[in-house]
């Protein structure tokens, strides 16, 4: 129950249970649990999380997040430069490469289209996406928005304007994701076969 610790401990609590996933009971495991670390590891990780704006960066290329201009997997040169998956958020680019099926590169929207809450195409990094489709010799893009209300009028907006932009083949994930699902939580024997059964948007 609220109110039972000193108000330090309550407001980290607090904080704590603001994380995705985490509940009021796990948040107290968690506080009670960094009550006993020695000053000097707690000090450390109040740096690690303080100077997080300051440390990471967006990948001027696709979006993701990177510790330098460009991301690690922009700047392989052994990556797919001709297949490109496009995701909502940067935490499901780590989902689809740990099912290790796919070797090409990124585009991250930082979103999905939401007129409800007042998302539009300008608040999404989709102009650089039709950017890169011109500069990159790009032959099929992948539409990897999750696949609830939102997500698939984001990909069916996506599929429209690429089409008019060039002839390159546009495929979205299909069996394996639960209608409704969030991409970032889906384990990664389903997104592989999500890209396996991609199936073309007409």
């Amino acid at each position: 129950m609220a109110g039972e610790y000193p108000i330090a401990l309550e407001n980290l609590i607090t904080a704590l249970a603001r994380l995705p996933g985490i509940g009021r009971r796990t948040a107290e495991r968690l506080a009670m649990a960094l009550v006993e670390w020695e000053p000097a590891e707690l000090a450390d990780l109040g740096e690690q999380v303080s100077s997080l704006p300051q440390r990471l960066l967006r990948c001027v290329e696709c979006g993701n997040l990177s510790d330098q201009e460009q991301c690690r997997i922009c700047l392989d040169p052994h990556r797919d430069r001709g297949l490109l998956c496009v995701v909502e958020h940067s935490r499901q680019v780590p989902v689809i490469e740990k099912c290790g099926h796919f070797r090409g590169l990124y585009h991250v929207l930082g979103g999905r289209l939401s007129p409800l809450e007042g998302v539009s195409p300008e608040d999404l990094n989709i102009p650089s996406l039709f950017a890169r489709v011109i500069s990159l010799p790009v032959r099929e893009i992948i539409l990897s928005t999750s696949p609830d209300v939102e997500g698939e009028a984001t990909a069916a907006y996506l599929a429209q304007e690429l089409r008019e932009r060039g002839d390159v083949q546009i495929s979205r994930i299909a069996l394996g994701i639960p209608v409704g699902a969030d991409l970032s939580f889906a384990d990664a024997a389903t997104m592989a076969m999500a890209i396996d059964t991609r199936r073309p948007v007409r």
